[in-house]
């Protein structure tokens, strides 16, 4: 696991400018690769990278070289099949200098070129520079666990694990993208290639890029199927995952130093313990979160699985303080953070106090159906079949009637949902249920200035999710959902998160689910196995019968959550209010102020929950100060305390 960047200027420069350039990009990105760093610089070329040693601790050190000088590479991940790999390339002619993954996806390239990419196992950013191409192959892996961000620069292509490389070196412009900004806002994740900031891109998930001086193309190297679907028994494709889930947990297991488990009392990461722990020689080292609320804590149900696979068990009752821990993961994130993030953000801490690798259960719910939304739309459409005239105007008052109880998925939220959603039909209503709690298009309208909203673009965010409905790959329904949240909400929300929470600890986080021999034989699984009736998550919770409690797998899904709705109207009510009258994004011009006072207001009385639209805002005035100000942590500590207080702290603290 390491952080990588690089450079590869329009024209040949001094080769002492190009690093300073990166070693201080690389510099910024300490925290991925606390262990070591390494430089290779050209008039036509400069990488960099930081290490966190897992394989071949004591060599590999990057960047690696092929023996006639031909190809280098700066390698962020793990290649789970590498040994495999390098005993097929070894009977090719193929030699070796270190024993690690690194010099085995650098050899895969020089012999089988981009082909090579697809024989990789694992997760994984990388860039390998051919000199005498004079071109630079960047590529993400399969679902998008590790990232990469690039910007055209005046001093040429410049890439990094991450934008503060980028910031740093001086390279992009502190400048916000508002079209982007408003898609954040609605669907609480980056879509497309944009980032927060204005010239910088992503590369998506199982894309690479070719770059030359001159030359930039772009292109994926794989796309997902979800035809043709498997066909045999019930027990047949169970029985099959079961087999392949062994294998790749198991792969998954390699490390050179200490390695454990999140276990938040889940089904999938419950699982995942479950075979690791079936896999291991030692006892396997598990870590677990909770909340004082019961009804918000998983902790007894880890503790059941922690006993059952005598697993070394460490657990923590945490009260954290959600405003005050914001800055740092705000800076961490370098993005508003949603409030699952926190939950990764602690229970990393306590995992890298003793490990340096924790396996996770991340990409479950995606590939085996596993949210109440999959079911939620087949509710939905049961209830857009009454007349819509009794729907308006008999049924929608008594719905709009139920009070609101600020709960986690309260009632009184839900009713609002389906009687919104059944105006609705399709892709449309699939995507606009992605904004329904955040800023739908109506709402997002009047927080935007005119000028802001006009440089926005005013496109409806919800409209880009129909891309994934459209592009071949599935067929019902129910598969073009789960291939719209694995190519959105999962690979440019949740991963990065995990990756950079779990990072800000220096901490290597592992998802078997994500492998992706897993990821393709869950997407050929038939629609009506993946859902059952209205049974979500059916072949994951059916086929963990044989290794887990009856009562964890058919619990109703809890989570890890936070009472934020009662909270902004009791402890954080001055907070938020403090923050709307202080909001630097009103200062630049880009919210209206009554707006978001109206939010507060309409939250504050009760009339409507709005905690996650409150939350996005006061994240968003976080990161605006981080990100586009250029504040420090402390600054913004300082700041939300202010916050707190109801004093407002000047921009210039």
């Amino acid at each position: 696991m390491c952080g990588i960047c690089g450079i590869v200027p329009r024209e040949p420069q001094d080769r002492e400018r190009l690093e300073r350039v990166v070693r201080t990009m690389a510099a910024a990105l300490t925290h991925r690769g606390p262990d070591d760093d390494g430089f290779f610089v050209t008039p036509r070329v400069a990488l960099g990278m930081r290490r966190l040693s897992i394989i071949d601790v004591a060599g590999s050190p990057q960047p690696i070289r092929s023996a006639d000088g031909r190809h280098t590479i700066v390698f962020n991940g793990e290649i789970y099949n590498y040994k495999a790999v390098r005993a097929e390339l070894a009977k090719l002619g193929r030699s070796f200098h270190t024993a690690g993954d690194g010099e085995a996806v650098l050899q895969a390239l020089a012999q089988w070129g981009e082909a090579g990419i697809a024989r990789l196992e694992g997760m994984f950013a990388f860039a390998v520079w051919d000199e005498k191409d004079g071109t630079l192959t960047l590529a993400r892996d399969w679902l998008g666990q590790k990232s990469i961000v690039w910007a055209e620069t005046e001093l040429g292509f410049a890439f990094a694990s991450e934008p503060k490389a980028l910031l740093a070196a001086g390279l992009v412009r502190r400048e916000p993208d508002l079209e982007t900004l408003s898609h954040f806002l609605a669907l609480r994740y980056l879509p497309e290639t944009g980032t927060l900031l204005r010239g910088m891109q992503k590369l998506p998930a199982a894309h690479l890029a070719r770059i030359g001086a001159r030359e930039r193309t772009f292109r994926a190297w794989w796309r997902p199927a979800y035809e043709p679907k498997w066909t045999g028994s019930e027990r047949d494709m169970l029985d099959g995952l079961d087999a392949l889930l062994k294998e790749v947990v198991a792969e998954h297991l390699m490390s050179e130093v200490p390695l454990g488990a999140f276990l938040s009392g889940g089904i999938d990461s419950s699982l995942v313990v479950a075979y690791a722990a079936r896999a291991s020689e030692r006892p396997v080292r598990t870590f677990s979160i909770g909340v004082n609320e019961a009804s918000q804590s998983e902790l007894p149900w880890a503790a059941k699985v922690a006993a059952r696979y005598h697993t070394q068990h460490t657990e923590k009752v945490v009260a954290p303080d959600l405003a005050g821990l914001a800055p740092r993961m705000v800076a961490a994130m370098e993005e508003p953070v949603d409030p699952f993030a926190v939950g990764v953000y602690l229970v990393s801490e306590i995992t890298a106090e003793q490990v340096t690798v924790a396996l996770g259960g991340d990409g479950g719910d995606e590939l085996f159906a596993g949210y109440d939304r999959y079911v939620g739309q087949q509710l939905s459409e049961w209830y857009a079949r009454i007349p819509g005239p009794l729907r308006r105007k008999v049924l929608r008052p008594l719905l709009r009637a139920v009070p609101e109880s600020f709960g986690y998925k309260s009632l009184a939220t839900k009713l609002r949902w389906l009687d919104t959603m059944a105006e609705k039909s399709g892709v449309e209503r699939y995507a606009d249920s992605a904004a329904f709690l955040r800023f739908p298009h109506a709402l997002k309208r009047e927080l935007f200035t005119e000028q802001a909203w006009r440089a926005a673009g005013a496109r409806e965010s919800e409209r880009l999710l129909a891309t994934f409905f459209e592009d071949g790959a599935a067929s019902t329904f129910l598969d073009k959902m789960l291939h719209a949240d694995c190519a959105t909400r999962l690979a440019e929300h949740q991963l990065p998160i995990v990756d950079r929470m779990a990072m800000a600890h220096s901490l290597e986080a592992r998802n078997p689910f994500l492998d992706h021999r897993v990821a393709a034989y869950a997407m050929r699984l038939p629609s009506a196995l993946q859902v059952k009736g209205r049974k979500i998550k059916y072949v994951t919770r059916t086929m963990g019968e044989r290794y887990l409690p009856h009562d964890l797998l058919w619990r109703e899904k809890q989570g890890f959550g936070f009472p934020l709705a009662l909270w902004f109207r009791g402890a954080w009510a001055g907070m938020i209010r403090a923050c709307v009258a202080d909001s630097r994004l009103v200062a630049a011009g880009i919210f209206r102020r009554p707006a978001m006072e109206r939010l507060v207001e309409e939250h504050l009385s009760g009339r409507i929950d709005h905690n996650f639209r409150l939350w996005l805002l006061f994240q968003t005035e976080l990161w605006y100060r981080h990100v586009i100000e250029g504040r420090s942590v402390p600054a913004l500590e300082e700041t939300v305390e202010g916050w707190r207080s109801g004093r407002p702290v000047p921009a210039s603290a």
